[in-house]
C-alpha cells in the first residue's frame, strides 16, 4: 500500500490524466445511451400515455412490481424482441438500478428508436413512493 501511495505522489500527472480520460469515456458512453429522465418526468409521460415504458428486468422482478402499463422485455432478450417495438413511439428504459439501461439505450438508438432512461431505475421509483403494479 505504501508503494502505491508513493507511486501516486510521484506520478500525479499521469494518474490525473488517466482519471480524466476515464471520466470522459464514462460521460461519452452515458450520453450515447440516451438522455436520462427523473421519476417525476416519467410520471408525467405515463399519465399522458405519451411514451412506452420498457422494463428490462427479469420476469420475476417485473411481477414483483412494475410501473403501470410497462412492457417487460428482459435485457438478455432485447435483441430478439426489438422487432415487437414501435419506432414511432418514444421509449423509456427502466431497470433495477440503471446498470443495463445504458447498453440497451445505445443498442436501441442505433436501431432508430427514440430512447430515454429512468435515472436510478425502479429503485428510485419505489424510493419515491410511486405506485407499482404487481403480477402480470
Amino acid at each position: 500500500m505504501t508503494q502505491f501511495l508513493i507511486f501516486l505522489g510521484e506520478q500525479w500527472l499521469l494518474v490525473s490524466i488517466l482519471l480524466a480520460l476515464v471520466g470522459l469515456f464514462l460521460w461519452s458512453e452515458n450520453r450515447r445511451a440516451g438522455d436520462s429522465i427523473s421519476v417525476h418526468q416519467l410520471t408525467q409521460q405515463v399519465n399522458s400515455g405519451n411514451a412506452l415504458v420498457l422494463d428490462l428486468r427479469e420476469p420475476k422482478e417485473f411481477r414483483d412490481g412494475h410501473i403501470v402499463d410497462a412492457v417487460n422485455v428482459p435485457f438478455a432478450k432485447l435483441a430478439e424482441r426489438m422487432a415487437e417495438l414501435d419506432k414511432a413511439r418514444p421509449l423509456v428504459l427502466v431497470d433495477k438500478l440503471g446498470q443495463h439501461s445504458a447498453h440497451a439505450g445505445r443498442t436501441l438508438k442505433q436501431a432508430g428508436f427514440q430512447v430515454t432512461r429512468l435515472t436510478g431505475g425502479m429503485s428510485e421509483w419505489t424510493a419515491s413512493s410511486l405506485p407499482v403494479v404487481k403480477g402480470k
